[in-house]
């Protein structure tokens, strides 16, 4: 048997996109999709997907778990790595020079500046709950209660 691996790739980064859209995230594929997002006044918290283990077994069921929350970012969107790659360089560009591109990751933008990030090395190896508890932090720190 042979399984056509296009096919199979597709599936899951299909099923990957699904989750962050049905948790209320903005797809952003494209430049001008990032740069528009990125000008929006207020918070937004980035959520750079990917199709690891540690994306769909710990990022992204964060994602969806950490916007219940008393106060939690004005905007959510999400950039694929791997998929729309120009749309994540240019995303990782507006994160700044000191930034290190990983993936999954989160940033946690405020009028347009990064102000917080959730690194792949605080995801991979955790448990979705204390990434929740680690982003629920930042949203504490730097977003309004709504």
């Amino acid at each position: 048997m042979t399984m056509n691996f296009n096919f199979y790739m597709d599936d899951i980064v299909n099923q990957a996109r699904s989750e962050m859209e049905t948790s209320g995230y903005e797809q952003l594929k494209t430049v001008e999709e990032v740069d528009a997002a990125f000008k929006r006044p207020g918070t937004t918290l980035v959520m750079v997907n990917s199709v690891c283990g540690c994306a769909g077994g710990i990022a992204r069921p964060a994602a969806a778990h950490a916007i219940h929350y008393d106060k939690r970012p004005d905007h959510l969107v999400t950039v694929f790595a791997g998929q729309d790659k120009d749309a994540t360089a240019q995303a990782r560009m507006h994160f700044g020079e000191d930034h290190i591109p990983s993936s999954p990751s989160f940033a946690l933008l405020k009028d347009g500046e990064l102000v917080a990030e959730v690194g792949r090395y605080e995801i991979e190896g955790h448990d979705p709950m204390s990434v929740v508890m680690n982003l629920q932090s930042k949203f504490e720190e730097y977003c309004e209660e709504v």
